[in-house]
């Protein structure tokens, strides 16, 4: 008779996860001297070797203006790596063993001759796979993309029609344009050299083990779906809050604010994750066709009425952790009247047959309590009868939360009956942890997305007509924001949850926000 562990462990269904194959190949990156090749992508990639993912062989290429030799940047990555290995101590000998195949090319990236330098130290590498089977990784800001995209395929480097077997990828960052135009003026310009399944979009939000994981728990247990509609649900809300500030970002920030830096990516896709039908087959395009069904099934904003359904906000100096910190004005680099805002709350209705009429509410900001991503499905109450006829407003309505991070985990919250000789009923918790689970272990997300890269598996990244309908979406709630100053109601002290205008939002629907807690 097999116990309910042995049980379990004969009932684990081992799918057919990686739809590519790992060919050697040369990574290239370019900017391979900023902050991401250092503190992600290089880390990524060790930890990669290290559980024997890589191609044999592969080399790793950086390109980047600073003068540099193979052994000097080696030497810098291999500190950064010390501090941001996700597996400590580092293991000086494994990392020689990696870094013999990691190699550094200087460069100005908009001058002829450093196409023609990669290209000679590519053409150094006697297997032909490593000179023609390239993972182009455009570390760089947008604006960038297709200049190096126009020297790369007139160096011979990229090819929209490669000799098979033969492979050229192009990985590219967010952010992905700053509004539907430049959006679409940049994918044009790197659909003039590559196809589209040649370009991969990053964003390292899908990389997450726990927000892959709303697949599976939706797809994989039945009892769910006959939850999942408008039957069933009251309402759905969205946070991914961040205890930080701006920090050294406050440049940037005053070009993109919360909207396009984190809602017109991070938030739809995630919002597109938990609402989308259920795919027809396990397959790239199958996944992402259902995702851009959901994101055009979002009502559009009213550029008129806007503030009726998307708030807007800007911390000011507060507490945090018992700590006074700076309000968003005072940080580097930002206006002292600046409006742009770093918190937003929109409230989303989707216009299909399984969501009509149920709202979905967003929000993100800095200098909130603490750094979480959660769903909350909150579910209709019961019927005013029984318990809720004398209990009101006091008898909580059942809800999951998907909490993405971190505690990474799945509740349920019903109601229960307080052991005693009295009758009462309070909200308790079922709840299941990763890290109780499986182990503490969770890989990187760049590793995921690098390793899918590779293998050539556009799952986990963006498709053209994905992004360009996450900026009709967001689009009309910036021009509906316009130049207005913020109003009082738009400010919130750092280290609380948002504006007053936010609870506004969600109370004249009757509903609150429900805000995640430290311990999940």
């Amino acid at each position: 008779m097999a116990t309910g562990d042995s049980l379990d462990e004969l009932m684990v269904c081992r799918l057919q996860s990686r739809s590519g194959t790992v060919t050697p190949c040369s990574i290239v990156i370019f900017g391979a001297s900023g902050d991401l090749t250092s503190r992600k992508l290089i880390p990524a990639l060790y930890h990669l070797a290290l559980d024997g993912l890589l191609p044999e062989p592969v080399r790793i290429i950086g390109v980047a203006r600073r003068e540099k030799t193979d052994d000097s940047w080696r030497a810098e990555l291999f500190e950064a790596l010390k501090a941001h290995s996700r597996t400590q101590p580092v293991d000086a000998a494994r990392w020689e063993r990696f870094a013999a195949n990691v190699h550094y090319c200087r460069g100005d990236l908009t001058d002829p001759a450093t196409y023609r330098r990669l290209g000679e130290r590519l053409a150094s590498f006697e297997d032909p796979r490593l000179q023609k089977n390239l993972l182009l990784y455009l570390a760089v800001p947008p604006s960038q993309f297709g200049g190096i995209t126009e020297q790369l395929a007139a160096a011979g480097l990229l090819q929209r029609e490669p000799e098979e077997p033969h492979w050229q990828r192009l990985v590219v960052e967010k952010p992905f344009g700053h509004d539907l135009a430049s959006a679409r003026a940049l994918n044009d310009e790197l659909l003039r050299h590559a196809h589209e399944h040649q370009v991969f979009r990053i964003d390292h939000y899908l990389g997450k083990e726990t927000v892959q994981n709303i697949l599976m728990f939706r797809f994989s247990n039945a009892i769910f779906e006959e939850l999942w509609t408008r039957q069933s649900i009251d309402h759905v809300q969205i946070t991914v809050s961040e205890k930080q500030g701006v920090g050294s970002r406050g440049g940037y920030y005053e070009e993109a604010g919360a909207l396009r830096d984190m809602v017109q990516n991070h938030l739809l896709q995630v919002l597109a994750l938990v609402a989308m039908e259920p795919p027809v087959a396990l397959e790239a395009e199958a996944i992402r066709d259902e995702k851009v069904k959901l994101l055009r099934s979002v009502r559009p904003f009213d550029p008129v009425r806007v503030r009726e359904c998307a708030v807007r906000g800007q911390y000011f100096a507060g507490q945090v952790d018992g700590e006074t910190v700076p309000g968003y004005r005072q940080e580097p680099k930002v206006r002292p009247d600046s409006n742009v805002e770093t918190f937003v709350a929109l409230r989303l209705l989707i216009d299909n047959w399984r969501w009509s009429g149920v709202p979905f509410y967003l929000r993100t900001g800095k200098r909130l309590p603490l750094s979480a991503s959660e769903v909350r499905v909150q579910f209709r109450p019961t019927p005013h009868v029984l318990f809720a006829a004398q209990c009101g407003t006091r008898l909580d309505a059942n809800a999951i939360t998907l909490r993405l991070q971190p505690q990474e985990g799945i509740s349920l919250r019903f109601n229960g009956k307080v052991p005693g000789v009295s009758t009462e009923v309070r909200p308790v918790r079922m709840h299941f942890r990763y890290d109780t689970e499986f182990g503490a272990y969770t890989p990187e997300a760049y590793e995921r997305l690098l390793l899918e890269a590779i293998e050539g598996d556009p799952t986990l990244f963006l498709r053209r007509d994905e992004v360009e309908t996450a900026w009709q979406i967001v689009d009309p709630i910036r021009a509906g924001w316009g130049d207005a100053p913020l109003t009082n109601r738009e400010f919130y002290a750092a280290g609380t949850w948002g504006p007053v205008a936010a609870e506004d939002l969600l109370a004249r629907s009757g509903h609150a926000w429900r805000n995640p807690t430290p311990n999940a």
